[in-house]
């Protein structure tokens, strides 16, 4: 066999090389476009106690504001999954990015909830058709012995732009009003999504499978290995042969007989984590209010939680990887249900208040982060897209049902500590699915021997 017939799999390459600049360079424009994602997703719980002041409105009726980019999430990621796993996952992402910077911005200039909620609506769109399309395209450019924890330190950027949209809004919007954050949460993404079109690749698991991409692909893994030779060769995706063989389209693929149960509980699971995470994150500064926290005390101790995620995110990802990737993630959501019990009941002691809350964001981030990766690696790479997508979509039903649940449950007079605690059973629900993945896994290991 000469040179000229040489097949190169590209997963394979890509797994055999050390980790090279250009890697670095595709994580950290994911770090970036995550952080700008989480800033953006947030900006509503930041800015919820100016608007009701300002505006001289019942907080309950934030509810459907918050929703609403939650709503435009999860049509976001059910459409732009497909889309990219048909088109590439460079220009979704480059048009997502920059789709979520323009209704922001011009979300700064809203006067009225209805307003509002259309613009968070639209942004939703954007921010949804980013989020899995990002975690597809680090997932495969990712060596496998170090994929679960690059994906995690990628989505660290999530907790950072919370961290940063807390920080800024303790300061912004006492000084300058809470226009400034929507206005700094546009700007930033329409910046991004240039440097996005110059400088990130189109992913070569997805090139592989198209005809005509040789060129490309050999120049990307020119960047990734410059001294491996690899002129005419045939470049192929191994994890694509299967599903390619028999035309089937990616969510079919991912609703198949081989997948459909997994997918289903990957799906529950989402939901019922986006249920915790998001009602946290949208109403803790409002919560922490209604103990007798000032608004910059409140925005402080809410950072807190975000800030847990920088350090479970990574750890996560390793245990994912060196240990056992299904097991790592059911212990930390059960983790995260004793922690919210206790969060309950610690409302007055500020210090352990702030420990627990720090603890449970380092496991209810990091948990949730997880199964975008544990996801990524379940599916193969013409339905990896979709399967990220449509478990993120589904699951920003559940945020939806969190943000509700937290405007409903403030309305009827329910404090932190019966909020934190009622939260445990929807993490152990999350537990309990992830557990059930590995055992259906293991009842088709036994069915297939």
């Amino acid at each position: 066999m000469t040179n000229a017939t040489r097949t190169v799999d590209v997963k394979a390459f890509i797994d055999a090389q050390r980790f090279s600049l250009s890697q670095w360079v595709i994580l950290i424009l994911c770090f970036c476009i995550v952080t700008a994602d989480g800033y953006d997703a947030a900006a509503i719980g930041f800015i919820a106690p100016a608007l009701t002041q300002d505006w001289g409105i019942p907080r309950t009726e934030l509810g459907v504001v918050m929703s609403a980019a939650l709503v435009g999430l999860g049509l976001g990621s059910v459409l732009g999954g497909p889309i990219a796993d048909r088109i590439g996952r460079k220009s979704v992402l480059v048009v997502s990015v920059a789709c979520f910077g323009v209704w922001t911005l011009i979300a700064a200039n809203s006067h009225t909830v209805f307003s509002l909620t259309v613009f968070r609506l639209l942004t939703g769109l954007g921010l949804g058709a980013a989020m899995p399309n990002t975690v597809a395209l680090m997932s495969e450019y990712a060596p496998e012995r170090l994929r679960s924890m690059t994906v995690n330190v990628m989505y660290c950027g999530f907790s950072v732009g919370l961290i940063v949209g807390g920080a800024a809004s303790a300061w912004l919007i006492p000084h300058v009003g809470w226009q400034s954050i929507l206005v700094i949460g546009g700007a930033v993404p329409i910046f991004l999504s240039f440097v996005l079109l110059v400088f990130l690749p189109e992913s070569v698991q997805f090139l592989a499978v198209r005809h005509g991409t040789r060129e490309k692909i050999e120049r990307i893994l020119k960047r990734i290995a410059p001294h491996a030779s690899l002129e005419n060769c045939h470049f192929v995706a191994s994890s694509a042969s299967a599903s390619k063989a028999t035309g089937r389209a990616a969510l079919a693929l991912i609703l198949s007989r081989d997948y459909r149960a997994r997918t289903f509980l990957l799906w529950t699971a989402y939901f019922t984590s986006l249920i915790v995470y998001y009602l946290l994150t949208n109403w803790m500064p409002t919560l922490f209010r209604d103990l007798g926290f000032s608004t910059e005390h409140s925005m402080l101790i809410a950072s807190l939680f975000p800030l847990g995620g920088l350090i479970g995110n990574p750890v996560t990802g390793w245990l994912m990887d060196r240990v056992n990737a299904n097991r790592t993630i059911v212990y930390a959501y059960v983790l995260v249900a004793v922690l919210v019990v206790l969060i309950g009941q610690s409302v007055g002691n500020e210090l352990a208040l702030g420990v627990l809350i720090f603890l449970c964001g380092a496991l209810a981030t990091s948990a949730s982060t997880s199964l975008s990766a544990y996801a990524a690696q379940i599916y193969p790479t013409e339905g990896r897209s979709t399967g990220v997508a449509w478990m993120q979509g589904v699951g920003r039903f559940g945020g939806v049902a969190g943000s509700f649940a937290g405007a409903a449950l403030l309305g009827l007079g329910w404090h932190l500590g019966d909020v934190f605690t009622l939260l445990a059973v929807p993490a152990l629900i999350s537990a309990a699915s992830i557990f059930s993945i590995n055992q259906n896994k293991l009842v088709e290991l036994e069915t297939q021997s």
